[in-house]
């Protein structure tokens, strides 16, 4: 299907402000920009209301957990995106938020170091004392991981490491293997806001600007032995060069005999997630993307 036309339009906007692309700059330039495109638009009536909402200390990590009205329900271990480099407890709150009040369940957003001051492994690190001190400290018989793009790696790997812990997994765009060669990431490769390049600049502020072993599971889960993991949820975007690699870690689920919901939203973009905004397309997708985790979570 061609673009959502409301998505194409916000992205002619981002292309006429005139902003360099993000691998053109720094990354303190692109978390400002970042911020600026998901935490200074929103509005105070627009905040997503949930039961509560406290900062936390998560194993020396800042952290925030969210938790519904009424019962507080599983807790999904949420980690965001932002190509490793970007992002924060801020921009994702909305997302959080709406995973916490529609899905019923408690969201413990992390907020885990980034490159390229900590490159890779420290956010597999943090991610993993993350769900251990969620599993100690956090009173619930079930604990989720969940995440979108990095964040879904970061998750899946948590997963596969302790499979002992995780009731679940949500994972939103994953990238599951970075130094796969797939169809999508040719046929998107521009002009549908993720862009190759950027996720070169991405990668290459991850590793440390190394030659990481491409077999490492920890970089490329989709590697991994998948046997005995817990039930997924992957969602996929159409336009996205994250889609291809993200569907052959649900085959690859499927096929080593774990539970699997696989969804691959229409004329949808990478970041969807955060773009309901500007596109009631996204908007819908998002709902959808919402109701299949707490269906997920509660079963």
């Amino acid at each position: 299907m061609p673009l959502d036309p409301q998505l194409a339009a916000m992205l002619e906007f981002l292309a006429s402000a005139g902003y360099p692309p993000l691998h053109e700059g720094t990354p303190e330039a692109a978390r400002r920009g970042f911020r600026a495109m998901s935490v200074d638009l929103v509005k105070p009536e627009d905040v997503v209301p949930v039961g509560s909402a406290e900062e936390v200390d998560v194993a020396g990590r800042a952290g925030r957990l969210y938790r519904p009205e009424g019962d507080a329900g599983p807790v999904l271990v949420y980690f965001h995106g932002g190509g490793f480099v970007i992002g924060d407890l801020d921009t994702h709150d909305q997302s959080c938020r709406r995973f916490c009040r529609d899905a019923e369940v408690s969201v413990l957003s992390v907020d885990y170091r980034l490159a390229p001051e900590h490159p890779f492994p420290a956010g597999v690190e943090d991610a993993l004392a993350a769900v251990r001190w969620a599993v100690e400290n956090l009173d619930v018989e079930q604990v989720a991981v969940g995440g979108d793009s990095a964040g879904a790696n970061l998750a899946t790997i948590c997963a596969q490491e302790l499979p002992e812990l995780v009731s679940a997994q949500v994972l939103v765009y994953p990238t599951v293997h970075p130094f796969g060669d797939y169809p999508s990431r040719t046929e998107n490769a521009t002009g549908y806001f993720l862009e190759q390049p950027t996720m070169e600049w991405f990668f290459g502020h991850y590793t440390g600007g190394g030659e990481p072993l491409e077999d490492d599971v920890r970089l490329s889960p989709l590697l991994a032995d998948l046997t005995g993991l817990a039930p997924a949820l992957v969602v996929t975007a159409e336009l996205d060069p994250l889609r291809d690699e993200g569907e052959a870690y649900a085959a690859k689920l499927a096929e080593a005999g774990v539970a699997v919901d696989t969804v691959r939203y229409d004329a949808m973009i990478h970041g969807f997630l955060d773009m309901g905004p500007f596109s009631p397309a996204a908007a819908a997708a998002v709902d959808d993307l919402v109701a299949r985790t707490r269906k997920l979570l509660h079963r």
